[in-house]
C-alpha cells in the first residue's frame, strides 16, 4: 500500500493519496490548492479514479474542483453532509474569509459501504460528532490497513463538536466503534501527526473508558 501525505490549505489539513502497484489511485480530503499532488500524480503515471471527503467543511475540500476538473476522478461524501458543497455558509468557508462550493458529488456514501480501487478496499463507518455525516474510512490492502479518521480523532485529542452540526454525544458514540479496532492500525487524521490504536488507548484523554 502506497501513501503520501499532502498537508494543504491555511489549516495544513492532511489530504492522503493512497495508490496500488497498478497505479490505481485515490485522494483523501483535497484541503488547498492541489498543484503539488497533481504534479506527484503526473509524474507517478497514476490515474485517480475517486477523491473522498470525509466530511463537508471547506478546510477538507478547498482544492476540489479543480482536482475534479484535472483528473475527471469521481467525488464520494456522505449522503448527510452532500449539501454543505454548495453552500459556503454550511461547509464554513462564509466565516473563514475565503467562500467556496463545488458541484454536486457523484457518489454519497453511507454507513457499511464497501468498494474498490485497484487491489485497495474501502470500507466506511458512518462516523458523526464533528459533523452529521462525518465518516472514516478503513482501507485493506492484503495484510496491510490504514484508517482515515478526518476529523473525528487525531493524535491524543478529537474534533470539534461546538460548530454547526456538531454533537459531543454522537461523536461519544463514534468514538466506541474504534475501541475494536487492532492496537497496531495506523490511523491517518485530518490534522497533526499519525498514530495509531494503541496509542490513543494510552494517551488520548477523550477515549472511550
Amino acid at each position: 500500500m502506497n501513501i503520501r501525505r499532502f498537508p494543504l490549505g491555511a489549516l495544513w489539513t492532511n489530504a492522503y493519496l493512497f495508490w496500488d502497484a497498478e497505479g490505481k489511485a485515490f485522494f483523501v480530503d483535497p484541503g488547498g490548492d492541489p498543484r503539488e499532488p497533481l504534479d506527484f500524480i503526473k509524474e507517478k503515471g497514476l490515474l485517480l479514479e475517486r477523491i473522498l471527503l470525509t466530511h463537508g467543511h471547506a478546510d477538507h475540500m478547498f482544492g476540489l474542483e479543480t482536482l475534479r476538473t484535472e483528473t475527471g476522478a469521481s467525488v464520494a461524501v456522505h449522503e448527510e453532509d452532500a449539501f454543505m458543497l454548495g453552500h459556503p455558509e454550511h461547509n464554513l468557508s462564509q466565516f473563514m474569509g475565503n467562500p467556496c462550493s463545488a458541484e454536486t458529488a457523484e457518489v454519497l456514501l453511507s454507513e457499511g459501504d464497501a468498494f474498490s480501487v485497484g487491489t485497495m478496499q474501502i470500507r466506511v463507518l458512518h462516523t458523526p460528532g464533528h459533523t452529521p455525516g462525518s465518516c472514516v474510512f478503513y482501507v485493506i490492502q492484503g495484510e496491510e490497513t490504514a484508517l482515515l479518521s478526518g476529523d473525528t480523532l487525531f493524535a491524543q485529542s478529537v474534533g470539534r463538536t461546538d460548530l454547526p452540526g456538531g454533537s459531543g454525544a454522537a461523536l461519544e458514540h463514534s468514538l466506541l466503534r474504534f475501541t475494536d479496532f487492532p492496537e497496531t492500525l495506523r490511523i491517518l487524521p485530518g490534522h497533526g501527526p499519525e498514530t495509531t490504536i494503541g496509542e490513543e488507548k494510552k494517551h488520548n484523554p477523550y477515549w472511550p473508558r
